[in-house]
């Protein structure tokens, strides 16, 4: 049948109702999921919910996505059901008292993508059985790494404030390439190639199972991270994203928000979440840019 989504075996639908009912709980952080055939933009789509004042916990998935946002503006499509888009709404500035959560300060929100990438990669590493010889890595600030490939991107968007003294909300977007095949893969501007869980020669590409345990990793991270007022030493964030990190250790060039590029060894994130890289002309903390990893060089 033209248009169903059935017709590729390889790629089933999402499961809307099991979903819903294994991540939308009373006690849980999601509130609600709502899973579009397709759209433009589930970041897009979050920040919608947003401005008309949907509350935290709002999570978005796109089967399709035709505009997908990612850093400096680029956009991206991806084919029906080869991936995992989603976007989740939270409002780390608002207390709550009822979880014992202290409004984070606005300081700390630099964290988030770090730590979208930290449930990431657990998740992957955990739920996709992927061959032990390939590491699983992530590349500030945004990229998490099959082995020297880009298998999954983070971009979270602060929107403006509604009101005076109202803390920015958060949307954070992931989008995770599963069962692309070489002729779909995205082109990177940056020139780090693409990849997706099948090429790679993952055991289990099942987007179900791989969506539970990202929200549910997303989660406990973010509970953890706002339960210490978004103190990332004493939430273990920090600590947790060091063991996972690709690029501590590696000789790179980044590629600053201005135009001017960075050369030098990075040796850490430091607790504002800005990469440490010790050039010629001394330390420089980084708290934006494109990083490319100088392999052998």
């Amino acid at each position: 049948m033209p248009g169903s989504p059935y017709t590729d075996l390889d790629r089933p639908p999402l499961d809307a109702r099991g979903l819903r009912r294994a991540l939308v709980t009373p006690e849980g952080l999601w509130t609600r999921l709502d899973l579009r055939a397709e759209t433009g933009s589930t970041n897009a789509d979050a920040a919608e919910a947003a401005s008309a004042g949907e509350p935290e916990g709002l999570v978005v998935v796109a089967e399709r996505q035709t505009a997908g946002r990612g850093r400096r503006g680029r956009t991206w499509e991806s084919p029906p059901r080869a991936g995992i888009a989603a976007s989740v709404l939270l409002r780390p500035g608002v207390p709550v008292p009822e979880r014992g959560w202290p409004g984070v300060p606005a300081a700390a929100y630099g964290w988030l993508p770090l730590l979208a990438g930290v449930a990431l990669a657990e998740t992957v590493t955990r739920i996709a059985e992927l061959p032990e010889s390939l590491p699983v890595g992530l590349k500030w600030p945004n990229d998490l790494l099959l082995g020297d490939a880009k298998g999954a991107g983070i971009l979270a968007e602060a929107l403006p404030a509604g009101g005076v003294g109202e803390p920015p909300a958060i949307v954070l977007g992931i989008g995770l390439n599963v069962t692309l095949r070489a002729d779909e893969l995205p082109t990177n501007p940056t020139g780090l190639a693409a990849t997706s869980l099948r090429l790679v020669g993952a055991a289990v590409f099942d987007r179900d199972p791989l969506l539970r345990a990202l929200l549910r990793g997303l989660a406990d991270w973010y509970g953890r991270w706002r339960t210490a007022g978004g103190d990332v030493e004493l939430s273990g964030l920090r600590a947790a994203y060091l063991r996972h990190s690709a690029t501590i250790g590696q000789r790179v060039r980044v590629l600053l928000p201005g135009g001017d590029e960075l050369v030098g060894s990075v040796s850490t994130v430091d607790p504002e979440g800005r990469l440490v890289v010790s050039a010629a002309d001394g330390e420089h903390r980084v708290a934006a840019g494109d990083v490319l990893h100088l392999r052998g060089q």
